[in-house]
């Protein structure tokens, strides 16, 4: 089996306990600790220590998002807004050339500092209507499509923030990270 490898960087490694984004977007968020890390624990089958989706077990096999920044910086360039703080998104891992909807279905890792730590790509990360209150206007739309990769960890070891590699069993372009998914008429993305 080939395995394509695609230098990336760990830009952001976001943990937080709790929920932020609940409720109505107009009250505002809530009030909640959340770090931007240099590295994060994953254990397989629970997600990344600390954070607020660690051994759910509805979220046993979303445990862990992935986010493309290209896909931040190509949703602020169609609004004209500045460029966006990538942890109001409160995606877990935040990657620079990475693209990541032909990883869903796929078992794929993160080679971190020279150790791998290995996922299983889920589903979209559908973005929520907080999205037009914390980066701009219009967010929560541009955002489909291109919201991020929710992942089931497979193995544990850590992350570190930083230059990496993803090693994933079919070909990416790298290139295409920040463009939309685009669903087959009558689906979701």
């Amino acid at each position: 089996m080939t395995t394509y490898r695609y230098p990336v960087e760990i830009m952001h490694l976001l943990v937080s306990p709790a929920h932020a984004y609940f409720g109505r977007a107009k009250d505002g968020a809530a009030e909640v600790p959340t770090e931007d890390r240099d590295r994060a624990e994953v254990v397989a089958g629970k997600g990344i220590v600390g954070d607020r989706f660690f051994g759910k077990a509805a979220h046993m096999d979303a445990a862990v998002t992935f986010m493309a920044v290209e896909s931040l910086e190509a949703i602020a360039a169609e609004l004209g807004a500045e460029p966006f703080d990538p942890l109001r998104t409160r995606r877990n891992v935040v990657l620079r050339g990475a693209q990541l909807a032909p990883l869903i279905g796929e078992e794929f890792a993160v080679e971190s500092r020279g150790k791998e730590v290995r996922f299983r790509g889920g589903r979209h990360a559908h973005p929520c209507a907080w999205m037009d209150r914390m980066l701009a206007p219009g967010a929560h739309a541009a955002m489909r499509g291109r919201g991020g990769l929710r992942c089931q960890p497979l193995s544990s070891g850590i992350l570190h923030r930083g230059p990496a590699l993803l090693l994933s069993p079919v070909e990416l372009l790298p290139g295409e990270a920040g463009t939309a998914v685009r669903p087959r008429p009558g689906r979701l993305p």
